[in-house]
Protein backbone atom coordinates (compact mmCIF):
# COMPACT_ATOMS: atom_id res chain seq x y z
CA UNK A 1 0.00 0.00 0.00
CA UNK A 2 1.79 3.41 -1.22
CA UNK A 3 -0.01 6.30 0.54
CA UNK A 4 1.19 10.01 -0.46
CA UNK A 5 1.26 12.56 1.89
CA UNK A 6 1.63 16.74 1.02
CA UNK A 7 2.66 19.22 4.12
CA UNK A 8 0.54 22.03 3.36
CA UNK A 9 2.37 25.09 3.95
CA UNK A 10 6.20 24.93 4.80
CA UNK A 11 6.17 27.55 7.52
CA UNK A 12 3.54 25.51 9.30
CA UNK A 13 3.24 22.63 11.43
CA UNK A 14 2.75 20.42 8.42
CA UNK A 15 6.24 19.21 7.90
CA UNK A 16 6.94 18.89 11.45
CA UNK A 17 4.07 16.71 11.85
CA UNK A 18 5.27 14.38 8.99
CA UNK A 19 8.81 14.14 10.63
CA UNK A 20 7.42 13.29 13.72
CA UNK A 21 5.68 10.66 12.10
CA UNK A 22 8.32 8.79 10.32
CA UNK A 23 10.42 8.29 13.46
CA UNK A 24 8.70 4.85 13.43
CA UNK A 25 8.70 2.30 11.12
CA UNK A 26 5.03 1.25 9.57
CA UNK A 27 3.92 -0.93 7.37
CA UNK A 28 3.14 0.47 4.27
CA UNK A 29 5.05 2.94 2.32
CA UNK A 30 5.22 6.72 2.68
CA UNK A 31 5.66 9.17 -0.35
CA UNK A 32 6.26 12.99 1.03
CA UNK A 33 5.98 15.81 -2.09
CA UNK A 34 7.96 18.40 -0.69
CA UNK A 35 11.55 20.32 -1.11
CA UNK A 36 14.03 18.11 0.73
CA UNK A 37 15.84 20.45 2.01
CA UNK A 38 12.76 22.34 3.61
CA UNK A 39 12.44 18.80 5.43
CA UNK A 40 15.84 18.60 6.52
CA UNK A 41 16.20 21.57 7.74
CA UNK A 42 12.82 21.27 9.77
CA UNK A 43 14.29 18.12 11.14
CA UNK A 44 17.35 19.98 12.06
CA UNK A 45 15.85 22.32 14.18
CA UNK A 46 13.48 19.58 15.77
CA UNK A 47 16.49 17.81 17.13
CA UNK A 48 14.85 14.04 15.27
CA UNK A 49 17.27 12.06 12.43
CA UNK A 50 16.09 11.86 9.20
CA UNK A 51 17.29 10.02 6.29
CA UNK A 52 15.77 11.35 2.93
CA UNK A 53 15.80 8.83 -0.69
CA UNK A 54 14.46 9.96 -3.69
CA UNK A 55 11.05 8.71 -4.63
CA UNK A 56 11.46 6.40 -8.01
CA UNK A 57 7.60 4.73 -8.86
CA UNK A 58 9.54 1.01 -9.51
CA UNK A 59 11.38 0.92 -5.79
CA UNK A 60 8.75 0.53 -3.48
CA UNK A 61 9.39 -0.50 -0.01
CA UNK A 62 7.70 -0.17 3.63
CA UNK A 63 8.64 3.74 5.92
CA UNK A 64 11.34 2.36 8.45
CA UNK A 65 12.24 4.44 11.11
CA UNK A 66 13.51 8.10 10.84
CA UNK A 67 13.36 7.27 6.95
CA UNK A 68 11.65 9.24 4.38
CA UNK A 69 10.61 9.10 0.62
CA UNK A 70 10.76 12.57 -1.28
CA UNK A 71 9.12 13.39 -4.58
CA UNK A 72 11.29 16.82 -5.00
CA UNK A 73 8.88 20.15 -5.44
CA UNK A 74 11.10 22.92 -4.47
CA UNK A 75 10.61 25.96 -3.07
CA UNK A 76 10.93 28.95 -4.51
CA UNK A 77 12.16 30.52 -0.86
CA UNK A 78 13.80 29.07 1.49
CA UNK A 79 10.97 28.44 4.29
CA UNK A 80 10.95 29.97 7.65
CA UNK A 81 8.93 28.79 10.46
CA UNK A 82 5.92 31.08 11.22
CA UNK A 83 6.62 33.08 8.48
CA UNK A 84 4.37 32.22 5.32
CA UNK A 85 5.70 33.39 2.09
CA UNK A 86 3.78 33.57 -0.77
CA UNK A 87 6.17 32.81 -3.07
CA UNK A 88 6.20 29.28 -1.76
CA UNK A 89 2.46 29.16 -2.39
CA UNK A 90 2.56 28.10 -6.36
CA UNK A 91 4.69 25.13 -5.03
CA UNK A 92 2.49 23.80 -2.59
CA UNK A 93 -0.60 23.45 -5.54
CA UNK A 94 2.22 21.78 -7.86
CA UNK A 95 2.44 18.86 -4.91
CA UNK A 96 -1.30 18.53 -4.52
CA UNK A 97 -1.29 18.29 -8.04
CA UNK A 98 1.33 15.53 -8.49
CA UNK A 99 -0.68 13.74 -5.75
CA UNK A 100 -3.58 13.68 -7.26
CA UNK A 101 -2.72 12.68 -10.69
CA UNK A 102 -0.35 9.63 -9.27
CA UNK A 103 -4.01 8.71 -7.28
CA UNK A 104 -6.02 9.41 -10.15
CA UNK A 105 -3.51 6.35 -12.23
CA UNK A 106 -2.92 4.16 -9.39
CA UNK A 107 0.64 5.28 -8.31
CA UNK A 108 -0.93 5.82 -5.10
CA UNK A 109 -3.42 4.27 -3.05
CA UNK A 110 -4.09 7.28 -0.96
CA UNK A 111 -3.92 10.97 -0.35
CA UNK A 112 -3.44 12.66 3.05
CA UNK A 113 -2.69 16.39 2.96
CA UNK A 114 -1.53 18.62 5.76
CA UNK A 115 -2.83 22.50 6.34
CA UNK A 116 -2.71 24.83 4.19
CA UNK A 117 -3.45 28.76 4.45
CA UNK A 118 -5.83 29.95 2.23
CA UNK A 119 -4.62 33.89 2.53
CA UNK A 120 -1.57 33.65 1.58
CA UNK A 121 -2.28 31.56 -1.77
CA UNK A 122 -4.66 34.12 -2.57
CA UNK A 123 -2.25 36.89 -1.70
CA UNK A 124 0.07 35.07 -4.17
CA UNK A 125 -2.68 35.86 -6.84
CA UNK A 126 -3.92 32.56 -7.18
CA UNK A 127 -7.51 32.36 -6.68
CA UNK A 128 -7.86 29.54 -4.24
CA UNK A 129 -10.95 28.33 -1.37
CA UNK A 130 -9.47 25.35 0.14
CA UNK A 131 -8.39 21.92 -0.05
CA UNK A 132 -11.51 20.58 -1.18
CA UNK A 133 -12.56 22.75 -3.61
CA UNK A 134 -9.00 22.58 -6.14
CA UNK A 135 -9.49 18.80 -5.08
CA UNK A 136 -12.83 18.44 -6.78
CA UNK A 137 -11.54 20.93 -9.44
CA UNK A 138 -8.24 18.83 -10.51
CA UNK A 139 -10.91 15.22 -10.20
CA UNK A 140 -13.50 17.25 -12.26
CA UNK A 141 -15.73 15.99 -9.34
CA UNK A 142 -19.36 18.31 -9.70
CA UNK A 143 -20.02 17.43 -6.20
CA UNK A 144 -17.76 16.29 -2.71
CA UNK A 145 -18.97 15.94 0.72
CA UNK A 146 -17.34 16.53 3.66
CA UNK A 147 -17.22 14.35 6.72
CA UNK A 148 -15.19 14.67 9.95
CA UNK A 149 -14.28 11.30 11.88
CA UNK A 150 -13.35 10.65 15.01
CA UNK A 151 -11.07 7.50 15.76
CA UNK A 152 -12.50 4.05 17.37
CA UNK A 153 -11.43 5.34 20.73
CA UNK A 154 -13.57 8.15 20.49
CA UNK A 155 -17.03 6.39 19.53
CA UNK A 156 -15.82 6.35 15.81
CA UNK A 157 -17.97 9.29 15.01
CA UNK A 158 -18.35 10.34 11.94
CA UNK A 159 -20.29 13.62 10.65
CA UNK A 160 -21.09 14.66 7.26
CA UNK A 161 -22.32 18.13 6.56
CA UNK A 162 -24.95 19.30 3.66
CA UNK A 163 -23.17 22.74 3.71
CA UNK A 164 -20.00 23.57 4.59
CA UNK A 165 -18.48 27.28 4.58
CA UNK A 166 -21.57 29.43 4.73
CA UNK A 167 -22.97 32.28 6.23
CA UNK A 168 -25.39 31.07 8.65
CA UNK A 169 -28.07 33.47 7.09
CA UNK A 170 -27.10 31.54 3.90
CA UNK A 171 -28.15 27.78 4.99
CA UNK A 172 -31.70 27.67 4.41
CA UNK A 173 -31.61 28.48 0.52
CA UNK A 174 -28.51 26.29 -0.13
CA UNK A 175 -30.48 23.49 1.26
CA UNK A 176 -32.59 21.89 -1.37
CA UNK A 177 -34.08 18.26 -2.13
CA UNK A 178 -31.95 17.83 -5.28
CA UNK A 179 -28.37 19.38 -3.07
CA UNK A 180 -29.73 16.91 0.44
CA UNK A 181 -30.52 14.16 -2.10
CA UNK A 182 -27.27 14.41 -3.95
CA UNK A 183 -25.15 14.87 -0.62
CA UNK A 184 -26.87 11.73 1.27
CA UNK A 185 -26.50 9.15 -1.62
CA UNK A 186 -22.58 10.31 -1.65
CA UNK A 187 -22.80 9.69 2.00
CA UNK A 188 -24.56 6.06 1.88
CA UNK A 189 -21.90 4.82 -1.42
CA UNK A 190 -18.66 5.90 -0.05
CA UNK A 191 -19.72 4.66 3.64
CA UNK A 192 -20.02 1.59 1.45
CA UNK A 193 -17.06 1.46 -0.70
CA UNK A 194 -14.26 3.24 1.83
CA UNK A 195 -15.91 1.79 4.74
CA UNK A 196 -16.99 -1.58 3.99
CA UNK A 197 -20.43 -0.73 5.62
CA UNK A 198 -23.10 -2.65 3.70
CA UNK A 199 -25.99 -0.88 4.62
CA UNK A 200 -25.18 2.36 6.37
CA UNK A 201 -27.70 3.24 9.08
CA UNK A 202 -27.19 7.01 8.64
CA UNK A 203 -29.38 9.69 10.92
CA UNK A 204 -29.95 13.16 10.05
CA UNK A 205 -30.16 16.11 11.58
CA UNK A 206 -33.30 18.94 11.07
CA UNK A 207 -32.34 22.28 10.44
CA UNK A 208 -34.66 23.93 12.94
CA UNK A 209 -34.49 23.94 16.97
CA UNK A 210 -36.77 20.89 17.64
CA UNK A 211 -36.70 19.53 14.04
CA UNK A 212 -39.17 22.47 13.23
CA UNK A 213 -41.73 21.44 15.70
CA UNK A 214 -44.24 20.51 13.00
CA UNK A 215 -43.98 23.54 11.31
CA UNK A 216 -44.00 26.02 14.47
CA UNK A 217 -40.07 27.03 14.63
CA UNK A 218 -39.87 26.58 10.28
CA UNK A 219 -40.89 24.58 7.44
CA UNK A 220 -37.51 23.24 6.10
CA UNK A 221 -37.91 19.98 7.73
CA UNK A 222 -41.76 19.43 6.03
CA UNK A 223 -41.14 20.48 2.49
CA UNK A 224 -37.41 19.91 1.71
CA UNK A 225 -35.39 17.84 4.54
CA UNK A 226 -38.29 15.20 5.17
CA UNK A 227 -39.24 14.62 1.32
CA UNK A 228 -35.50 14.50 0.22
CA UNK A 229 -35.50 11.44 3.07
CA UNK A 230 -38.58 9.55 1.78
CA UNK A 231 -37.37 9.49 -2.09
CA UNK A 232 -33.96 7.90 -0.94
CA UNK A 233 -35.72 5.72 1.92
CA UNK A 234 -37.37 4.08 -1.31
CA UNK A 235 -34.42 3.60 -3.12
CA UNK A 236 -33.41 1.01 -0.03
CA UNK A 237 -31.22 3.65 2.03
CA UNK A 238 -31.44 3.33 5.39
CA UNK A 239 -32.22 6.68 7.10
CA UNK A 240 -33.79 8.13 10.40
CA UNK A 241 -34.80 12.13 10.48
CA UNK A 242 -34.76 14.47 10.38
CA UNK A 243 -34.15 14.45 14.44
CA UNK A 244 -33.64 17.22 16.61
CA UNK A 245 -29.45 17.67 17.11
CA UNK A 246 -29.46 18.29 20.72
CA UNK A 247 -30.86 14.44 21.11
CA UNK A 248 -29.52 12.81 17.60
CA UNK A 249 -25.53 13.68 19.51
CA UNK A 250 -26.18 11.19 22.21
CA UNK A 251 -25.31 7.91 22.84
CA UNK A 252 -28.86 5.98 22.39
CA UNK A 253 -29.08 7.52 18.98
CA UNK A 254 -25.40 7.55 17.76
CA UNK A 255 -24.86 3.97 18.92
CA UNK A 256 -27.18 2.87 16.10
CA UNK A 257 -25.74 5.01 14.10
CA UNK A 258 -22.72 4.49 11.28
CA UNK A 259 -23.19 8.32 9.98
CA UNK A 260 -25.03 11.45 11.18
CA UNK A 261 -25.70 14.10 8.59
CA UNK A 262 -25.90 17.89 9.97
CA UNK A 263 -27.42 20.36 8.18
CA UNK A 264 -24.28 23.41 8.55
CA UNK A 265 -20.79 23.49 9.89
CA UNK A 266 -21.25 24.42 13.06
CA UNK A 267 -24.40 22.26 14.12
CA UNK A 268 -22.35 18.83 13.67
CA UNK A 269 -18.39 19.80 13.89
CA UNK A 270 -18.48 21.18 17.68
CA UNK A 271 -19.81 17.99 18.45
CA UNK A 272 -17.25 16.25 16.51
CA UNK A 273 -14.31 18.48 18.24
CA UNK A 274 -15.32 18.13 21.41
CA UNK A 275 -15.14 14.35 21.04
CA UNK A 276 -12.11 13.99 18.95
CA UNK A 277 -10.17 17.18 18.86
CA UNK A 278 -6.50 16.24 18.03
CA UNK A 279 -7.05 12.82 16.56
CA UNK A 280 -10.12 13.48 14.40
CA UNK A 281 -9.80 13.39 10.70
CA UNK A 282 -11.05 15.50 7.35
CA UNK A 283 -12.44 13.23 4.95
CA UNK A 284 -13.62 14.55 1.54
CA UNK A 285 -16.14 11.95 -0.07
CA UNK A 286 -17.42 11.94 -3.26
CA UNK A 287 -13.92 12.35 -5.20
CA UNK A 288 -12.57 9.02 -7.49
CA UNK A 289 -10.02 9.24 -5.07
CA UNK A 290 -8.99 8.68 -1.33
CA UNK A 291 -8.08 11.88 0.63
CA UNK A 292 -8.09 12.45 4.17
CA UNK A 293 -6.53 15.53 6.22
CA UNK A 294 -5.88 16.73 10.17
CA UNK A 295 -8.47 18.44 11.45
CA UNK A 296 -6.30 21.28 12.61
CA UNK A 297 -4.73 24.53 11.04
CA UNK A 298 -0.99 25.34 10.11
CA UNK A 299 -0.09 26.69 13.81
CA UNK A 300 2.61 29.08 12.64
CA UNK A 301 3.35 29.46 16.39
CA UNK A 302 4.32 25.71 16.94
CA UNK A 303 6.19 25.57 13.56
CA UNK A 304 9.53 24.28 14.42
CA UNK A 305 9.14 24.02 18.20
CA UNK A 306 8.64 20.15 18.42
CA UNK A 307 5.20 20.98 20.23
CA UNK A 308 2.92 20.24 17.77
CA UNK A 309 0.77 16.93 18.36
CA UNK A 310 0.80 14.77 15.72
CA UNK A 311 -2.08 12.86 17.19
CA UNK A 312 -4.80 13.88 13.69
CA UNK A 313 -2.26 13.01 11.32
CA UNK A 314 -1.63 10.23 12.44
CA UNK A 315 -5.39 9.31 12.74
CA UNK A 316 -5.59 10.39 9.17
CA UNK A 317 -3.19 8.09 7.42
CA UNK A 318 -4.34 5.33 9.05
CA UNK A 319 -7.67 6.19 7.89
CA UNK A 320 -6.59 5.93 4.32
CA UNK A 321 -4.90 2.97 4.48
CA UNK A 322 -7.68 1.68 6.12
CA UNK A 323 -9.94 3.23 3.38
CA UNK A 324 -7.84 1.87 0.36
CA UNK A 325 -7.68 -1.43 1.64
CA UNK A 326 -11.48 -2.10 2.09
CA UNK A 327 -11.92 -0.04 -1.48
CA UNK A 328 -8.91 -2.59 -2.45
CA UNK A 329 -11.18 -5.89 -0.88
CA UNK A 330 -14.11 -4.58 -2.20
CA UNK A 331 -13.28 -4.24 -5.72
CA UNK A 332 -11.84 -7.01 -5.77
CA UNK A 333 -14.48 -9.05 -4.75
CA UNK A 334 -16.60 -7.30 -7.30
CA UNK A 335 -14.64 -8.70 -9.63
CA UNK A 336 -14.51 -11.91 -8.73
CA UNK A 337 -18.56 -12.04 -8.77
CA UNK A 338 -18.56 -10.47 -12.06
CA UNK A 339 -16.05 -13.40 -13.26
CA UNK A 340 -18.34 -16.04 -11.72
CA UNK A 341 -21.38 -14.70 -13.16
Amino acid sequence: MRAVITPGEPAGIGPDLVIQYVQKAHEHELICIADPIMLQQRAERLGLPLSISSYAINNAHKQTAGCLTVLNEPLKNPSVCGEADKANAQSQLNALKRAVDGCLTGEFSALITGPMHKGIINEAGIPFTGHTEYLAELTQTKKVVMMLAAPESKHQLRVALATTHLPLAEVSQAITQDSLKEVITILNNDMKKHFAVKQPRILICGLNPHAGEDGHLGREEIETITPAINALKKDGMNLSGPLPADTLFTQPYLKEADAVLAMYHDQGLPVLKHVGFGEAVNITLGLPIIRTSVDHGTAFDLAGTGKANSGSLNAALTMAIQMAENTSVIKNSSQENNNVT
